[in-house]
């Protein structure tokens, strides 16, 4: 899924639930999370010498007749017959279409990019290494990913194709499935935490027969984001919060279940609707968000916006929030790739632990003394 679309469904999570092993009866079902730790969408499982994987979100309120089973091997004779109904996929696999930016850094951070051969919508990518093999022409643009162009994926003849879906309708999706090539609904964006979205590398450790990688650079990971959680530990005072921007009559904002308010819960700061139900976005009138907000200390992540003139442009009267006023307005999607990309949309679900420590260098700048950020801006 593309940036533009990720900057209107910015805080769209999905809940998910226990995993379980692929298996012609009920009797022989058993539930299983040995690899998965934080993630709730998808479970993985290694036997043998082959790994299963179920994902259990594919998409947005995808129910449990959704779910996508997985076989990944090197030899066929060491699959089961009893794992037949899985979509079965030799590893490791050389050529790649991805379709969602966030798929990118996993990737680069496994040293497979060559193994990249399409992508829908080029201009979105932002990952240096990748940018570099586009100009050189190696990498196929692919359309949109809401439409994806079929004779040009089944030319490139890949040994998979992993797409963000927003349903299970996608008619480009149904033909590459019925080609034969194998596509992998990857749902990193419906988890509900920041660490959960980040150990969707483990999917990509297995396809590359990088697993033990993965596991390391995922673990990695968790723990700079602990660590930062223990320094926060002693923090007493919570700056107020509030966030999201008006989309024509329509001020949307993360719900207190999202993983964006995950962030803010976790930063130690007093988010304004953290006690609101729901998990993806609230949509209210800019009058109870005035209400409401209107003296809350610091404002994150205004929408589409990129400076304070741009803002009062569009509405004057977001000039009468105290955050604007004081200048406390901070974006984290602002900074650009090479071709205008927003680095967040597309390392940022990777990389938790950076997220969080930018969000520490606004709100308590006293615990990372000369920190540089990397995504978070101060709208000018």
């Amino acid at each position: 899924m593309k940036n533009i679309i990720y900057s209107l469904v910015f805080f769209i999570v999905l809940t998910g639930s226990g995993c379980k092993r692929i298996s012609d009866n009920d009797s022989a079902v058993v539930e299983y999370s040995n690899n998965i730790t934080e993630a709730k969408s998808f479970g993985l499982y290694h036997e043998n010498n082959i790994s299963q994987m179920t994902v259990l979100q594919p998409w947005a309120n995808a129910s449990d007749k959704d779910a996508k089973n997985y076989v990944f091997y090197k030899d066929i004779k060491d699959v089961p017959s009893h794992y037949r109904d899985a979509t079965l996929i030799q590893i490791p696999v050389k050529k790649v279409v991805v379709t969602s930016t966030t798929h990118i850094p996993s990737i680069d951070v496994l040293g497979k990019v060559n193994s990249i051969v399409g992508f829908p919508g080029l201009d979105y990518i932002s990952t240096p290494a990748v940018r570099k093999r586009i100009e050189e022409g190696k990498i196929v643009e692919l359309g949109q990913s809401e439409a994806l162009n079929v004779e040009s994926i089944l030319a490139l003849e890949p040994d998979v194709v992993v797409v963000s879906a927003m349903d299970g309708n996608n008619a480009a999706i149904q033909l590459i499935e019925k080609s034969g090539i194998p596509v992998i609904y990857d749902g990193d964006w419906t988890e509900q935490t920041p660490l959960g979205k980040a150990e969707w590398v483990k999917l990509f450790g297995v396809l590359f027969d990088e697993q033990a990688k993965a596991e390391q650079l995922f673990a990695t990971i968790e723990k700079e984001y602990n660590q930062v959680l223990k320094q926060l530990e002693g923090v007493k005072e919570q700056p107020t919060v509030m966030s999201g921007a008006m989309y024509q009559d329509v001020w949307y904002l993360p719900q207190g279940g999202s993983w964006v308010a995950k962030y803010f819960a976790d930063v130690k700061t007093n988010y304004l609707w953290k006690d609101s139900d729901g998990t993806g976005s609230a949509a209210l009138s800019f009058e109870q968000v005035l209400d409401k907000g209107k003296d809350a200390m610091y404002w994150i992540n205004p929408a589409q916006f990129e400076s304070l003139e741009e803002m009062k442009k569009a509405n004057p009267h977001y000039g009468e929030f105290s955050a604007f006023k004081n200048k406390k307005i901070y974006s984290l999607t602002s900074r650009k790739g090479a071709t205008g990309g927003s680095l967040f949309f597309e390392l940022g679900p990777n990389r938790p632990d950076l997220v969080l420590k930018d969000l520490v260098s606004v709100f308590h700048p006293e615990l990372l003394p000369n920190y540089q950020p990397t995504f978070i801006l101060q709208l000018k």
